[in-house]
């Protein structure tokens, strides 16, 4: 076949689909239980997509639609290899990694937060990575001790 019959991708497209990895963290992968459960059903998910994604007939658009997915599966793979599950603390005297702590701001809020692994981190629904700012503050600390964040002060009012 000539060609001059053929579809040439565009340079545009091209770009679409050579994603670049996506950044993996310089600090060890701690995970709880739930988030290696967590980091297995994302990893089945992104696989689902792919395999949808190349039933696609149309070559480019395939490309397109399995660029994304297959960044994921790399990504996942990679932190379930190297994820370090840490099981819950067996003690609640200090805040460590797995705790739920409920602290108080200098300004009244208080807030709830449970410390896990980055990718099982979502503050919105109370999880803070271990690596966060909070967490680190907050870690080796028991009910009653003051921790300092920048100029604010969090008082630890409970740690499950």
């Amino acid at each position: 076949m000539s060609v001059a019959f053929t579809k040439e991708e565009s340079a545009e497209t091209a770009s679409e689909t050579l994603l670049p990895d996506r950044p993996i963290s310089q600090h060890p992968n701690l995970v709880t239980e739930t988030g290696l459960a967590l980091l297995e059903t994302q990893l089945a998910e992104a696989r689902q997509a792919f395999a949808e994604a190349n039933t696609i007939e149309e070559v480019n658009e395939r490309r397109r639609q399995t660029a994304g997915p297959l960044r994921d599966a790399r990504y996942l793979t990679e932190r379930l290899r190297t994820a370090d599950v840490i099981q819950a603390p067996a003690s609640n005297d200090v805040v460590a990694f797995g705790s739920t702590v409920r602290f108080s701001r200098d300004d009244g809020r208080v807030q709830t937060y449970r410390i896990v692994g980055e990718d099982e981190a979502d503050p919105k629904t109370g999880s803070v990575s271990y690596v966060s700012p909070v967490a680190v503050a907050l870690t080796g600390k028991a009910v009653g001790d003051v921790a300092m964040l920048g100029d604010q002060e969090l008082e630890i009012i409970a740690i499950d």
